[in-house]
């Protein structure tokens, strides 16, 4: 199927380990909110709420500047 390219990722050590740290933010982020709201139902649970939203935005940034990073010389495009 040519929509769906074939992605091998990249060698550069710097980009994997932003790419981790991206996607591991992202989905502990998620999985703090679940928490939260499993713990709101006993106690008040703001601070997961606010800790996992944090987390999220920041991995959705980190998607952002990923995506204006090239590989070449990792420097951000302007």
């Amino acid at each position: 199927m040519g929509f769906f390219k074939k992605y091998n990722g990249t060698t550069d050590t710097r980009l994997v380990r932003l790419e981790r740290l991206t996607w591991l933010l992202i989905y502990l982020g998620l999985v703090l909110m679940v928490l939260g709201s499993f713990i709101r139902r006993t106690q008040d649970a703001t601070g997961w709420f606010v800790a996992g939203g944090l987390a999220v935005v920041s991995g959705i940034v980190l998607i952002y500047v990923r995506s204006r990073m090239r590989e070449n010389n990792q420097e951000i495009l302007k």
